[in-house]
Protein backbone atom coordinates (compact mmCIF):
# COMPACT_ATOMS: atom_id res chain seq x y z
CA UNK A 1 0.00 0.00 0.00
CA UNK A 2 1.51 3.42 -0.67
CA UNK A 3 1.71 5.68 1.91
CA UNK A 4 -0.88 9.00 1.98
CA UNK A 5 1.39 11.85 2.89
CA UNK A 6 0.29 15.01 5.35
CA UNK A 7 2.12 17.58 4.29
CA UNK A 8 2.17 21.15 7.15
CA UNK A 9 2.96 24.35 5.80
CA UNK A 10 3.94 26.74 8.33
CA UNK A 11 4.01 29.62 7.25
CA UNK A 12 5.05 33.06 9.23
CA UNK A 13 5.57 31.01 12.67
CA UNK A 14 9.00 32.53 12.44
CA UNK A 15 7.62 35.84 13.83
CA UNK A 16 6.21 36.11 17.49
CA UNK A 17 2.49 37.45 18.04
CA UNK A 18 4.19 40.81 19.60
CA UNK A 19 5.59 41.32 16.15
CA UNK A 20 2.39 40.36 14.26
CA UNK A 21 3.32 37.16 13.06
CA UNK A 22 1.68 33.95 14.77
CA UNK A 23 4.38 32.65 16.72
CA UNK A 24 2.55 31.75 20.47
CA UNK A 25 6.66 32.21 21.82
CA UNK A 26 9.19 34.99 21.74
CA UNK A 27 11.76 32.15 21.09
CA UNK A 28 10.27 30.73 17.38
CA UNK A 29 13.29 28.45 17.42
CA UNK A 30 12.28 27.13 20.27
CA UNK A 31 8.65 26.88 19.05
CA UNK A 32 9.57 24.71 15.65
CA UNK A 33 11.07 22.20 17.97
CA UNK A 34 8.70 22.04 20.46
CA UNK A 35 6.34 21.30 17.27
CA UNK A 36 8.31 18.49 15.64
CA UNK A 37 9.36 17.10 19.37
CA UNK A 38 5.32 16.74 20.80
CA UNK A 39 5.10 15.44 16.96
CA UNK A 40 6.67 12.69 17.82
CA UNK A 41 5.42 12.29 21.37
CA UNK A 42 2.05 12.03 20.14
CA UNK A 43 3.00 9.26 17.93
CA UNK A 44 2.45 10.92 14.16
CA UNK A 45 5.33 9.10 12.99
CA UNK A 46 3.91 5.63 14.08
CA UNK A 47 1.05 5.86 12.05
CA UNK A 48 0.49 3.17 9.67
CA UNK A 49 0.67 4.13 6.01
CA UNK A 50 1.31 7.96 6.65
CA UNK A 51 4.10 10.28 6.32
CA UNK A 52 4.34 13.64 7.48
CA UNK A 53 6.33 16.59 5.70
CA UNK A 54 6.87 19.88 7.60
CA UNK A 55 7.64 23.01 5.26
CA UNK A 56 9.45 25.57 7.70
CA UNK A 57 10.28 28.98 6.78
CA UNK A 58 13.82 29.08 6.10
CA UNK A 59 14.54 30.81 9.57
CA UNK A 60 13.45 27.95 11.19
CA UNK A 61 14.89 24.90 9.28
CA UNK A 62 17.67 24.48 11.04
CA UNK A 63 16.55 23.98 14.52
CA UNK A 64 13.74 21.66 13.01
CA UNK A 65 16.33 19.57 11.19
CA UNK A 66 18.33 19.69 14.30
CA UNK A 67 15.57 18.36 16.72
CA UNK A 68 14.79 15.25 14.48
CA UNK A 69 18.50 13.66 14.13
CA UNK A 70 18.10 14.41 18.50
CA UNK A 71 14.68 12.42 18.17
CA UNK A 72 16.41 9.79 15.57
CA UNK A 73 13.10 10.26 13.74
CA UNK A 74 13.51 8.25 10.17
CA UNK A 75 13.14 10.92 7.53
CA UNK A 76 11.15 8.48 5.20
CA UNK A 77 8.11 8.73 8.03
CA UNK A 78 8.58 12.29 9.19
CA UNK A 79 10.83 14.87 8.04
CA UNK A 80 11.18 18.65 6.99
CA UNK A 81 11.12 20.89 3.59
CA UNK A 82 11.73 24.45 2.62
CA UNK A 83 9.00 26.70 1.59
CA UNK A 84 10.44 27.39 -2.08
CA UNK A 85 13.43 27.32 -4.11
CA UNK A 86 15.29 29.81 -6.30
CA UNK A 87 14.50 29.12 -10.30
CA UNK A 88 18.96 29.13 -10.36
CA UNK A 89 21.46 27.28 -8.52
CA UNK A 90 24.92 26.92 -7.81
CA UNK A 91 27.44 24.02 -10.03
CA UNK A 92 30.18 22.59 -9.74
CA UNK A 93 32.92 25.27 -11.93
CA UNK A 94 29.67 27.54 -12.46
CA UNK A 95 28.14 30.29 -10.35
CA UNK A 96 29.56 29.41 -6.57
CA UNK A 97 26.44 31.64 -4.96
CA UNK A 98 25.88 34.64 -6.26
CA UNK A 99 22.35 34.36 -4.87
CA UNK A 100 22.00 37.30 -2.25
CA UNK A 101 18.38 37.29 -1.15
CA UNK A 102 17.32 33.76 -2.74
CA UNK A 103 17.57 30.71 -1.05
CA UNK A 104 19.23 28.24 -3.87
CA UNK A 105 18.22 23.90 -3.41
CA UNK A 106 21.79 23.37 -2.92
CA UNK A 107 21.61 25.04 0.15
CA UNK A 108 18.20 23.63 1.08
CA UNK A 109 19.68 20.10 0.63
CA UNK A 110 22.99 20.80 2.40
CA UNK A 111 21.38 21.97 5.58
CA UNK A 112 19.24 18.94 5.66
CA UNK A 113 16.02 19.21 3.65
CA UNK A 114 14.51 16.54 2.45
CA UNK A 115 11.42 18.38 0.17
CA UNK A 116 10.61 21.93 -1.81
CA UNK A 117 7.26 23.10 -1.76
CA UNK A 118 6.84 24.68 -5.02
CA UNK A 119 3.82 26.63 -6.95
CA UNK A 120 1.82 27.23 -3.70
CA UNK A 121 -1.45 30.11 -4.56
CA UNK A 122 0.50 32.52 -2.60
CA UNK A 123 3.83 32.01 -4.63
CA UNK A 124 1.69 32.22 -7.89
CA UNK A 125 0.19 35.25 -6.90
CA UNK A 126 3.75 36.80 -6.09
CA UNK A 127 4.90 36.21 -9.58
CA UNK A 128 1.98 37.38 -10.94
CA UNK A 129 1.83 40.68 -9.41
CA UNK A 130 4.85 41.30 -10.20
CA UNK A 131 4.25 40.76 -13.80
CA UNK A 132 1.47 42.51 -13.47
CA UNK A 133 3.61 46.04 -12.23
CA UNK A 134 5.46 45.85 -15.09
CA UNK A 135 2.70 45.35 -18.02
CA UNK A 136 -0.92 46.42 -16.21
CA UNK A 137 -2.73 44.88 -19.31
CA UNK A 138 -2.17 41.50 -17.72
CA UNK A 139 -5.51 42.71 -15.68
CA UNK A 140 -7.47 43.78 -18.46
CA UNK A 141 -6.76 41.64 -21.58
CA UNK A 142 -7.06 38.13 -21.48
CA UNK A 143 -4.09 37.58 -23.92
CA UNK A 144 -1.94 39.13 -21.85
CA UNK A 145 -3.20 37.61 -18.84
CA UNK A 146 -2.97 34.24 -20.44
CA UNK A 147 0.43 34.91 -21.34
CA UNK A 148 1.51 36.23 -17.59
CA UNK A 149 -0.04 33.02 -16.33
CA UNK A 150 2.28 30.68 -18.67
CA UNK A 151 5.64 32.57 -17.81
CA UNK A 152 4.76 31.77 -14.05
CA UNK A 153 4.56 28.18 -15.08
CA UNK A 154 7.63 28.20 -16.99
CA UNK A 155 9.09 29.91 -14.02
CA UNK A 156 8.25 27.23 -11.48
CA UNK A 157 9.26 25.05 -13.73
CA UNK A 158 12.99 26.20 -13.48
CA UNK A 159 12.06 25.90 -9.91
CA UNK A 160 11.32 22.32 -9.74
CA UNK A 161 14.38 21.23 -11.58
CA UNK A 162 16.71 22.97 -9.78
CA UNK A 163 14.98 21.39 -6.59
CA UNK A 164 14.89 17.81 -8.22
CA UNK A 165 18.69 17.99 -9.10
CA UNK A 166 19.47 18.90 -5.70
CA UNK A 167 18.13 15.89 -4.63
CA UNK A 168 15.18 17.19 -2.93
CA UNK A 169 11.50 16.18 -3.30
CA UNK A 170 8.61 18.24 -4.38
CA UNK A 171 5.41 19.32 -3.82
CA UNK A 172 4.08 21.15 -6.97
CA UNK A 173 1.00 22.74 -5.94
CA UNK A 174 -1.14 23.97 -8.74
CA UNK A 175 -5.16 24.71 -9.01
CA UNK A 176 -7.38 27.67 -10.33
CA UNK A 177 -8.78 31.16 -9.69
CA UNK A 178 -12.34 32.15 -9.58
CA UNK A 179 -11.69 33.77 -12.84
CA UNK A 180 -10.53 31.23 -14.50
CA UNK A 181 -12.91 28.68 -13.16
CA UNK A 182 -15.63 31.45 -13.93
CA UNK A 183 -19.08 31.43 -14.47
CA UNK A 184 -22.04 29.23 -15.70
CA UNK A 185 -22.57 26.04 -15.30
CA UNK A 186 -20.71 23.05 -13.53
CA UNK A 187 -20.32 21.10 -17.32
CA UNK A 188 -18.66 24.59 -18.49
CA UNK A 189 -16.66 25.50 -15.43
CA UNK A 190 -15.55 22.26 -15.69
CA UNK A 191 -14.04 22.63 -18.98
CA UNK A 192 -12.30 26.00 -18.30
CA UNK A 193 -10.83 24.34 -15.42
CA UNK A 194 -9.17 21.67 -17.07
CA UNK A 195 -7.61 23.71 -19.50
CA UNK A 196 -5.86 25.66 -16.52
CA UNK A 197 -4.45 22.53 -15.04
CA UNK A 198 -3.45 21.08 -18.37
CA UNK A 199 -1.54 24.10 -19.02
CA UNK A 200 -0.05 24.25 -15.46
CA UNK A 201 0.96 20.29 -15.57
CA UNK A 202 2.54 20.35 -19.12
CA UNK A 203 4.61 24.47 -18.87
CA UNK A 204 5.31 23.39 -14.97
CA UNK A 205 6.58 19.55 -15.31
CA UNK A 206 7.95 20.29 -18.84
CA UNK A 207 11.44 17.93 -19.07
CA UNK A 208 10.90 16.58 -15.25
CA UNK A 209 10.91 13.04 -16.59
CA UNK A 210 14.05 13.34 -17.62
CA UNK A 211 15.26 14.86 -14.58
CA UNK A 212 13.95 12.55 -11.81
CA UNK A 213 15.03 10.02 -14.58
CA UNK A 214 18.71 11.50 -14.00
CA UNK A 215 18.15 11.86 -10.28
CA UNK A 216 20.18 8.92 -8.25
CA UNK A 217 19.17 10.30 -5.10
CA UNK A 218 15.58 8.66 -5.04
CA UNK A 219 13.47 12.15 -6.43
CA UNK A 220 10.08 12.26 -6.37
CA UNK A 221 7.08 14.54 -7.52
CA UNK A 222 3.97 15.01 -5.70
CA UNK A 223 1.20 17.22 -7.06
CA UNK A 224 -0.92 19.49 -4.41
CA UNK A 225 -4.22 20.82 -5.82
CA UNK A 226 -4.83 24.06 -4.49
CA UNK A 227 -8.67 25.27 -5.41
CA UNK A 228 -7.34 29.17 -5.58
CA UNK A 229 -11.16 30.40 -5.58
CA UNK A 230 -12.18 28.70 -2.06
CA UNK A 231 -9.12 29.88 -0.04
CA UNK A 232 -9.36 32.39 2.78
CA UNK A 233 -11.69 33.22 5.22
CA UNK A 234 -15.78 32.67 4.49
CA UNK A 235 -14.99 30.60 1.01
CA UNK A 236 -16.80 27.39 0.83
CA UNK A 237 -14.46 24.50 -0.10
CA UNK A 238 -15.10 22.24 -2.88
CA UNK A 239 -16.81 18.76 -2.40
CA UNK A 240 -15.72 15.28 -2.58
CA UNK A 241 -16.87 14.90 -5.86
CA UNK A 242 -15.50 18.20 -7.37
CA UNK A 243 -11.73 17.03 -5.88
CA UNK A 244 -11.88 14.05 -7.43
CA UNK A 245 -12.61 15.00 -10.65
CA UNK A 246 -9.79 17.42 -10.58
CA UNK A 247 -7.35 14.37 -9.00
CA UNK A 248 -8.16 12.41 -12.32
CA UNK A 249 -7.67 15.26 -14.55
CA UNK A 250 -4.62 16.17 -12.83
CA UNK A 251 -3.08 12.23 -13.41
CA UNK A 252 -4.10 12.65 -16.76
CA UNK A 253 -2.39 15.92 -17.79
CA UNK A 254 0.75 15.50 -16.11
CA UNK A 255 3.45 14.60 -18.51
CA UNK A 256 5.12 11.92 -16.68
CA UNK A 257 5.00 7.99 -17.79
CA UNK A 258 4.57 7.26 -13.64
CA UNK A 259 2.07 9.26 -12.59
CA UNK A 260 2.21 11.04 -9.27
CA UNK A 261 0.65 11.16 -6.08
CA UNK A 262 -2.22 13.97 -5.71
CA UNK A 263 -3.02 15.65 -2.52
CA UNK A 264 -5.58 18.03 -1.35
CA UNK A 265 -3.73 21.56 -0.93
CA UNK A 266 -7.03 23.81 -0.27
CA UNK A 267 -6.19 22.85 3.69
CA UNK A 268 -7.22 19.58 5.50
CA UNK A 269 -8.77 20.15 9.12
CA UNK A 270 -11.20 18.97 10.96
CA UNK A 271 -14.07 19.55 9.32
CA UNK A 272 -13.32 18.12 6.03
CA UNK A 273 -10.66 15.52 6.64
CA UNK A 274 -12.89 12.28 6.75
CA UNK A 275 -14.55 13.23 3.70
CA UNK A 276 -10.99 13.65 1.95
CA UNK A 277 -9.98 10.76 3.20
CA UNK A 278 -12.49 9.05 1.74
CA UNK A 279 -11.28 10.27 -2.15
CA UNK A 280 -10.16 7.35 -3.82
CA UNK A 281 -7.75 9.67 -6.26
CA UNK A 282 -6.41 11.72 -3.53
CA UNK A 283 -3.02 10.40 -1.63
CA UNK A 284 -3.09 13.11 1.40
CA UNK A 285 -3.87 16.21 2.23
CA UNK A 286 -2.34 20.02 3.19
CA UNK A 287 -2.46 21.68 6.50
CA UNK A 288 -1.73 25.09 7.58
CA UNK A 289 -3.76 25.99 10.80
CA UNK A 290 -5.19 23.78 13.58
CA UNK A 291 -7.51 26.96 14.50
CA UNK A 292 -9.14 29.44 11.74
CA UNK A 293 -10.62 31.95 14.33
CA UNK A 294 -8.81 34.65 16.42
CA UNK A 295 -6.02 33.42 17.72
CA UNK A 296 -4.93 31.82 14.61
CA UNK A 297 -3.00 28.27 15.76
CA UNK A 298 -1.20 25.32 14.91
CA UNK A 299 -0.65 22.83 17.25
CA UNK A 300 0.59 19.06 17.22
CA UNK A 301 -2.43 17.71 19.24
CA UNK A 302 -4.88 19.49 16.62
CA UNK A 303 -2.76 18.12 13.76
CA UNK A 304 -3.46 14.83 15.47
CA UNK A 305 -7.35 15.33 15.53
CA UNK A 306 -7.09 15.95 11.98
CA UNK A 307 -4.87 13.17 11.25
CA UNK A 308 -7.47 11.07 12.57
CA UNK A 309 -10.74 12.16 11.02
CA UNK A 310 -8.10 11.81 7.60
CA UNK A 311 -7.74 8.13 8.81
CA UNK A 312 -11.21 7.14 9.29
CA UNK A 313 -12.44 8.49 6.15
CA UNK A 314 -9.92 5.21 4.84
CA UNK A 315 -11.22 2.91 6.67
Amino acid sequence: MVAKTIFINLKRFDIPIARGGICPMEDSYEWARWILRKSVELGLQKKEHLRFVFFFPQSLLIPAIQILKELSVDPAVLTVGCQGVYREDVRPGGNFGAFTTQFPAQAAASIGCRWALIGHSEERKDKFDLIASYDPTVVTSLESRKRAHETVDRMLNQEVQRALEAGLKVLFCIGETAEERGEGTEEVQRGRVKEVLRQQCELGLAGVEETLAQNSRGGELVIGYEPRWAIGPGKVPPGPEYIEFVAIEIKRYTPLSRKPLVVYGGGLKVENAKAIGRIPSIDGGLVALTRFVPPLEFSPEGLKEIVDRYMEGQL
